[in-house]
C-alpha cells in the first residue's frame, strides 16, 4: 500500500525525541536525509510504524533479511517508545544494537513490544537486520 501523507503527525515526533516530526523522523521518511546512527534509525522506524509508512520500513531493512512485502495493521496504536540501551551504532561504527520497548494498544488491550534490534551500516547507511523480541 502506498504511503498516505494524511497520516503524518503535526507537532512533536512520535519517537519522543522532543523535536518536531518534520525536522526529526519526517526528514528520514521523506528521503531528505539518512539516519546517522542505529538509534536514530530505530526511532525513525518506530515512527514509520506510527504513521504506517511500510515503504520506509522496507527501504531501511537489510536486503539479506527483508521480507518481500509488509502489511501494517491500521488498528495498531503505537503509544510510546523507550530506548533501553544502545551498543555501538554510532556514525563511524559498522554495526550496532538498540534495545527498546514500544508501548501499544490493540483491540482495546495494552501491550509492550520489547526487542533488541541489530543494525548494520553499509555504504554510509544504517539498515535494520533483525530483532530478538522478549516477553
Amino acid at each position: 500500500m502506498p504511503f498516505d501523507a494524511s497520516n503524518l503527525p503535526h507537532g512533536n515526533c512520535p519517537c519522543l525525541s522532543g523535536e518536531q516530526y518534520v525536522d526529526c523522523c519526517g526528514r528520514f521518511h521523506r528521503g531528505d536525509a539518512e539516519a546517522p546512527t542505529a538509534e536514530q534509525l530505530m526511532r525513525s522506524r518506530y515512527s514509520a510504524f506510527v504513521v504506517q509508512d511500510a515503504d520506509y520500513l522496507l527501504r531501511t531493512w537489510d536486503p539479506s533479511t527483508r521480507p518481500a512485502g509488509l502489511e501494517l495493521d491500521p488498528e495498531m496504536q503505537w503509544r510510546r517508545l523507550d530506548i533501553v540501551s544502545t551498543t555501538r551504532g554510532g556514525p563511524l561504527d559498522s554495526e550496532g544494537t538498540v534495545e527498546f520497548k514500544a508501548h501499544f494498544r490493540h483491540d482495546g488491550e495494552r501491550g509492550i513490544h520489547h526487542e533488541a534490534s541489530r543494525f548494520i551500516r553499509r555504504d554510509k547507511r544504517w539498515y535494520y537486520v533483525s530483532g530478538d523480541a522478549e516477553g
